[in-house]
């Protein structure tokens, strides 16, 4: 049987590296349903720590995912889940975003200015990559 999967990030800030990362693929942050966190709470299966708001709106606070505009049957989701520890080592897993038609130079120097750091580039035969890291040191790699 083959299984399905999400990818999920580590993170000390969930919701905004959300939407760093909806923005960076060109995805969508998945919506906040604030009546069922509220009729959670209400009943008393959650409570008002378990909340937070972000950009308006009433939101859990341990996390927030994301996923491509057609939907999770043509990517993954990935959620960007709250951990109370900062990231210390290089990822053993990351991203490779893969630019298309795009031109991957103009993708690397848009996401540096959205507060993706530079790492390096690299070549391997006809291939060459970018390598950065996100607002919270997470690495991804950007190529054609």
């Amino acid at each position: 049987m083959a299984y399905t999967f999400q990818v999920t990030i580590d993170s000390a800030d969930p919701h905004p590296l959300a939407d760093w990362w909806a923005d960076a693929l060109g995805w969508e942050v998945e919506p906040t349903d604030e009546e069922f966190i509220r009729k959670m709470v209400a009943g008393g299966q959650a409570s008002e720590e378990d909340t937070t708001t972000h950009r308006g709106a009433l939101v859990w606070k341990a996390g927030a995912a994301i996923r491509h505009p057609e939907g999770i049957e043509r990517a993954p989701r990935v959620l960007f889940q709250l951990v109370p520890e900062a990231k210390t080592v290089k990822n053993r897993v990351h991203l490779d975003v893969r630019t298309g038609s795009d031109d991957p130079k103009q993708v690397v120097e848009r996401l540096i200015a959205k507060g993706a750091r530079h790492l390096h580039d690299s070549s391997q035969g006809p291939y060459t990559w970018t390598t950065l890291a996100d607002p919270e040191g997470n690495e991804l790699c950007i190529s054609q």
